[in-house]
C-alpha cells in the first residue's frame, strides 16, 4: 500500500505539530507494509527530493504565500505525478492549496482528510475559502478528528459528522533520545529540580502572554523552551515586568528537550485559542508522567488533561486562575506526582504512535476495500 501525504510544510524545513504526526504516522504505519511519500512546499529555491526517517519528501518550491498559505506552480504537476503512483491520497487541513490540488487534479483515488485545527485567525479570509472547503470536504472520502472534543465542538464537522473518523494523534516514546548524563547534570544546575516547563512554537494562540502575566506573583522557575513569531514580544513583556523566574531557552535539539521534561516539575500549556486543537508538547509531558496545567478551549487539549485527574484544567486567559493551578502543584507535590502517573497511563492507554498507526491502517484498508 502506497500513502501520499500533502501538507504546505514538512521535515527538514519545519518542525511543527502537523509535521511530527506525519512523521509519526510514515514511521509506524511503515511497520504495517505502507510506503509513505510526502509532498510539501519550500521556501527555499531548490526543489527536489530528500529521505526524511526512511520516507520519501517531494519539496516543491512556493512561489507565492498568502495568510500563511504557500502556492506551488510546479506542485500542480509533481502531485499528478505522484497521484498516479500512490493507491491513497491523504490531505492534512488546514490548507486550502491542498484542496484546490483535490479538485483541479481530477484524481479518482481513495482520500483521507487528518483535519487538524478549524481555522480561527482568518476569519475574513475564511468567507472567501468557504465554499472551496465545503466542496473538499463533501469530495473526499474520511475526514479524521483527532479528538471527540473537537469533533464535538467543530461546527465545520458537525456539517460532515457522518464521515468522520476519531483517531487520536500518537508518540512513540522509543523514537525519543535518551538524554546523557552531562545533559541533565548541566540543566539541573541550571534550573534546579522543581521548574515548569512549557514546549512549543512561540505563535500567538499559545497564551504564553496569559503565562508571563500570571508569573508577576510567583517565584516559581518557568522553563520556556522554543522559538517562533512572537519571540520578541514576550521577551519585552517580561523584560517591562522585571520577571526574573522566566527563563527563555530558544529551540533546542530533541536530547536537551528529553532531559528538560524529565526534569521539570510539571508542563504548563496555557493555549487560549482552539487554534491549537490538540497539543503534541502537553501529550510530550503526559508520556513522561508530568502533571499538566491546560486551558478548557473545547479541543484536544482537554483530552489529554483531564481536570484533577492528570492535571489542573483552568479557564482560557485567566492569569489568576493559572497562577492558583502551579500553587496548587507546586504546594501538593503528592498529589502532583499521583497525577503525572495517571497521565503516563492514560498516554499508553490512547496516545500511543502504535495505536494510531493502527488506526490508521484499518482505515486505509477500508477505503481500498470500498473502491
Amino acid at each position: 500500500m502506497k500513502v501520499l501525504h500533502l501538507y504546505k510544510t514538512y521535515l527538514p524545513d519545519t518542525i511543527g505539530g502537523v509535521e511530527q504526526v506525519i512523521n509519526q504516522l510514515a514511521r509506524e504505519t511503515e511497520k504495517l507494509g505502507v510506503t509513505n511519500e510526502v509532498l510539501s512546499m519550500s521556501a527555499t529555491k531548490t526543489e527536489g527530493t530528500v529521505t526524511v526517517d526512511g520516507h520519501l519528501v517531494h519539496r516543491c518550491r512556493s512561489n507565492i504565500e498568502i495568510a500563511s498559505t504557500p502556492f506551488s506552480l510546479s506542485a500542480f504537476f509533481k502531485f499528478k505525478k505522484l497521484v498516479r503512483e500512490a493507491d491513497i491520497i491523504h490531505y492534512h487541513f488546514p490548507y486550502p492549496f491542498a484542496d484546490a490540488l483535490h479538485l483541479l487534479a481530477g484524481q479518482n483515488k481513495p482520500s483521507v482528510v487528518s483535519y487538524h485545527s478549524d481555522i480561527i485567525k482568518q476569519k475574513r479570509l475564511l468567507k472567501l475559502y468557504r465554499p472551496l472547503m465545503r466542496m473538499f470536504l463533501s469530495k473526499v472520502d474520511r475526514i479524521v478528528a483527532a479528538s471527540p472534543n473537537y469533533l464535538k465542538s467543530s461546527d465545520v464537522l458537525s456539517h460532515f459528522e457522518k464521515k468522520v473518523n476519531v483517531i487520536p494523534y500518537g508518540l512513540n516514546k522509543s523514537s525519543y533520545p535518551l538524554p546523557s548524563a552531562g545533559r541533565l547534570i548541566a540543566w539541573k544546575k541550571q534550573f534546579g529540580s522543581r521548574f515548569f516547563l512549557f514546549l512549543g512554537v512561540l505563535r500567538y494562540y499559545k497564551g504564553l502572554h496569559i503565562l508571563i502575566e500570571a508569573a508577576r506573583t510567583t517565584d516559581y522557575p518557568i522553563v520556556i523552551m522554543g522559538a517562533g513569531p512572537i519571540e520578541h514580544e514576550l521577551k519585552k513583556q517580561v523584560l517591562e515586568l522585571g520577571l526574573q523566574n522566566i527563563h527563555f531557552v530558544g529551540f533546542l535539539p530533541d536530547e536537551d528537550k528529553v532531559a528538560l521534561l524529565e526534569l521539570c516539575y510539571a508542563v504548563v500549556f496555557p493555549s487560549h485559542l482552539r487554534s491549537e486543537a490538540f497539543g503534541i508538547s502537553l501529550l510530550e509531558g503526559a508520556m513522561y508522567g508530568k502533571p499538566l496545567i491546560s486551558s478548557e478551549i473545547g479541543t484536544g487539549t482537554t483530552y489529554i488533561n483531564i481536570d484533577k485527574e492528570t492535571g489542573v484544567v483552568v479557564p482560557p486567559s485567566e492569569p489568576i486562575a493559572l497562577r492558583q493551578a502551579m500553587d496548587y502543584l507546586w504546594n501538593n507535590p503528592e498529589e502532583a506526582q499521583l497525577m503525572g502517573k495517571r497521565a503516563e497511563e492514560r498516554y499508553w492507554k490512547l496516545f500511543t504512535a502504535k495505536q494510531m498507526a493502527k488506526s490508521y491502517f484499518q482505515l486505509y484498508e477500508n477505503l481500498l476495500e470500498a473502491k
